[in-house]
């Protein structure tokens, strides 16, 4: 299937409408004060969120956190120090990473608290009924550390 100049126009004015209304990254740093990286958007209002929240940033020293760049669509940030990445729409929606990593880390957090719930009831409980615990006292940790 071979694509024309007309459907490639149609397609990258598409595009450039969404993005009109879209919000997109104009400013990004690290503020040492609060702990916390901020990004300032189109729209306004400022986003900000602790970077040991983040896929790539977990481990990040405050010094390595000092430089960032937007990429030019304003939908990337990049950390050059830690060759890290974020994608900002999925930053606006809370995932902080990949499936894979947002599900190992409420394993860490609610992988204790299982075990711990396990041993005080003395009994098994259904695996569907741990996750969905799991799951709720992770999104109240998560909550909790946005301030909600």
């Amino acid at each position: 299937m071979a694509i024309h100049d007309a459907e490639l126009q149609v397609a990258n004015r598409r595009a450039a409408a969404r993005l009109r209304r879209t919000p997109v990254a104009t400013a990004a740093r690290y503020d040492r004060r609060i702990g916390r990286i901020v990004i300032d958007l189109s729209s306004g209002l400022e986003v900000a969120f602790r970077a040991n929240d983040a896929q790539g940033l977990e481990h990040a020293k405050p010094s390595e956190l000092s430089k960032i760049e937007i990429s030019p669509s304003g939908l990337g940030i990049h950390f050059p120090l830690l060759d890290a990445d974020l994608y900002l729409p999925a930053l606006l929606e809370g995932f902080l990473g990949s499936r894979r990593w947002m599900a190992a880390q409420m394993g860490k957090a609610g992988g204790a608290v299982a075990v711990a719930e396990g041993i005080a009831s003395g009994k098994g409980r259904p695996a569907k009924e741990v996750l969905d615990r799991l799951e709720a006292k992770y999104a109240a940790k998560v909550n909790q550390r946005r301030g909600r």
